[in-house]
């Protein structure tokens, strides 16, 4: 069967993040994160389950390296955990920054470029304390942060994503309260939002006098939407979610400030009792800084149907929502045309100068049959339903650098513990085993070949 090529540039690699992977919790001086106060938070997280082993990539890194250039890993994203480095106070652990530097040695005697993210959600406790992202000194304390990381490690690192999702850290950790820290205030959270989005614009330049000529972005988790029917309440809908979920992050990063519609929906239901006081003068200019690629992590699509009408008297849907099997085993639906979609929106849209595809993948509950391999054909046809809207996006002129697979190994998974896995390499959390499943093999062949079946 003739095999599609995929684009000569595009980079194919693995993704994980520290409090995921780690483990080592209270070893080499590392301090508790928020994550470690709220897994020991009764009812927080699906079996009371935590990250203090977690897959122990702490001590078994040289493994999991072996594993990914076995795979034919071009580069690895991987996250620093900040309570490694500032454990518990503005004092730099050199042990912690001793761990980065035998993993980026190790990735690149191995031929792997490292990514590395700054932030994926593990702040210190001890900043925590102190009002977290809610405060404006967490901004000041990250740019600290960033200037320890590119000083030691800036010399092999060419790079940097400031962080992973911050409609996550806003809105899960403090809207919903199903992240760390728990919050459940929505003014906290577009206060916090802003701070994050703040302390990436802060820290762009400190990375690129860190470490001239390297490459810095920030990571998106991004969705796009679809209305349900041509109806003008689900256009609304619409508008309002990507407004929330996309809009309210892509625009002020690409100098157009927060979106007037949403700060006007957001006033209207009081969400911003006293406006967008903690903009201060300068910070939309910061958050703009020019940067050189946009990471995105898809998953999947949204369809929206307006709650502001009763059912009955909207139009009828054309969109129905998907039935259980059209979604993984988390509840996403499969819907691979929506990364197309997406990419070539933020192309004509925003005109980032690249697009990496930073996180995508897909939870299946495989385990290892009696010969001892691991089929989990869902899992590989998800990965290679992607690629081809990736190489799709690519053909239609979206700028597309990379792809990396979340994730390289089945791990903690936040709220639901270890019941989810994304891993494309299964783990017995027992004995610790590593294990490549199908959708590895499958996608090693498409690095081997440089091609899709």
């Amino acid at each position: 069967m003739e095999r599609r090529p995929l684009p000569p540039e595009l980079l194919l690699g693995f993704a994980t993040s520290s409090y995921q992977i780690e483990g080592a919790a209270f070893e080499g001086g590392r301090g508790p994160s928020i994550w470690d106060t709220f897994c020991r938070t009764p009812g927080k997280v699906a079996k009371g389950e935590n990250g203090d082993v977690a897959c122990d990539h702490y001590h078994r890194w040289p493994e999991d390296i072996a594993l990914m250039k076995g795979l034919g890993a071009q580069a690895y994203r991987f996250s620093i955990a900040w309570p490694r480095i500032f454990p518990t106070g503005p004092v730099v652990n050199e042990a912690g920054l001793d761990f980065y530097d035998r993993l980026v040695d190790g990735l690149i005697a191995a031929g792997i470029t490292p990514w590395v993210t700054l932030y994926h959600w593990d702040l210190p406790q001890w900043l925590q304390d102190r009002g977290g992202w809610a405060d404006r000194g967490t901004v000041y304390a990250f740019v600290q942060f960033a200037g320890a990381v590119v000083e030691r490690l800036g010399d092999r690192v060419r790079h940097f994503i400031t962080h992973n999702e911050p409609w996550c850290v806003a809105h899960l950790g403090h809207v919903e309260g199903l992240h760390a820290p728990g919050d459940k205030d929505w003014y906290t959270g577009l206060r916090a939002a802003h701070h994050v989005l703040l302390s990436h614009g802060r820290a762009v330049p400190v990375l690129r006098a860190g470490a001239p000529g390297c490459q810095v972005g920030i990571t998106l988790n991004l969705v796009p939407g679809y209305a349900a029917s041509p109806s003008a309440a689900d256009a609304d809908a619409l508008r309002h979610f990507d407004g929330f979920f996309n809009r309210w992050y892509l625009d002020p990063l690409y100098g157009r400030g927060y979106p007037a519609d949403m700060v006007a929906d957001y006033a209207g239901l009081g969400r911003l009792p006293q406006g967008l006081d903690f903009v201060r003068p300068g910070d939309l200019e910061q958050i703009a800084v020019d940067t050189d690629f946009l990471g995105v992590n898809y998953y999947s699509r949204a369809i929206n149907r307006s709650s502001t009408v009763p059912e009955a008297e909207n139009a009828p849907r054309q969109i129905a929502e998907p039935g259980p099997e059209a979604r993984t085993h988390i509840g996403w639906e499969v819907y691979p045309d929506g990364l197309r979609v997406l990419l070539l929106r933020l192309t004509a849209d925003y005109a980032p100068r690249s697009i990496y595809i930073t996180e995508n993948g897909a939870s299946y509950a495989t385990t290892p049959d009696d010969s001892g391999a691991i089929p989990d054909q869902a899992r590989e046809d998800y990965i290679l339903a992607h690629l081809h809207a990736v190489v799709d996006a690519a053909e239609q002129g979206a700028p597309i650098g990379g792809y990396f697979a979340w994730s390289l190994m089945d791990n903690f998974e936040w709220a639901y513990g270890y019941a989810e896995r994304f891993g494309l390499v299964w783990v017995n959390y027992e004995t610790l085993e590593r294990r490549p499943k199908q959708s590895a093999l499958a996608y090693a062949e498409v690095a081997k070949t440089r091609s899709l079946p």
